[in-house]
């Protein structure tokens, strides 16, 4: 088993969480068990290399986590791929919530700059999986998030296995705690 984890919006492998999970992964002999690409801005080339990356482990053996754009992106995989994911206070909707943004960005962790334009809009509305199967997920969330809206991801996830935390922010500030039920729901049991 292998948990691909998809960063968020302007982020990298080098964020907090996705750095937590592979060095708590690592301290249990499981560091080979993790992937977390870079993801490029463009909504199908983040789709197309994480297809890749699903694409060059055993079928079954991939169980996303995504953490906000990530946890849309692991959706539409998840639903696409039967896979499972990890979704971490998962944007629901990017085609609404960052047209705000729309302009010049730059990736706060590469420095790489570039253009947020309609065509991201457009990706992001094509991926929306409109139906989901709740089997297949596990949501963390933290009602004090500031970005997006906890409560959105409970109804889009209806049914799903929910680990809502008061209080807290968009950045999980609670993650460390949840990385025994990652695995455990990765099918890999922690040691």
């Amino acid at each position: 088993m292998t948990i691909l984890y998809l960063h968020g919006f302007n982020s990298a492998p080098q964020s907090r969480k996705a750095q937590e999970l592979k060095r708590y992964l690592e301290e249990r002999g499981l560091g080979d068990r993790f992937a977390c690409p870079q993801l490029p801005h463009r909504p199908s080339e983040a789709i197309a290399l994480t297809e890749l990356e699903i694409a060059a482990r055993a079928p079954g053996t991939v169980t996303l986590a995504g953490s906000s754009l990530g946890g849309f992106y692991a959706t539409h995989l998840a639903e696409k791929h039967a896979l499972r994911a990890v979704l971490l206070n998962p944007a629901v909707m990017p085609q609404r919530d960052l047209e705000s943004y729309l302009g010049t960005q730059q990736n706060l962790y590469t420095g790489e700059p570039y253009e947020l334009t309609r065509g991201h809009i457009a990706e992001w509305r094509a991926l929306d999986a409109s139906t989901i199967h709740p089997e297949r997920y596990l949501l963390i969330v933290e009602t004090g998030d500031e970005v997006l809206d906890y409560r959105e991801a409970l109804r889009k996830y209806a049914g799903a296995r929910a680990i809502v935390i008061e209080g807290g922010d968009h950045s999980l500030a609670s993650f460390p705690e949840h990385l025994p039920a990652i695995l455990e729901f990765a099918g890999l049991a922690p040691l």
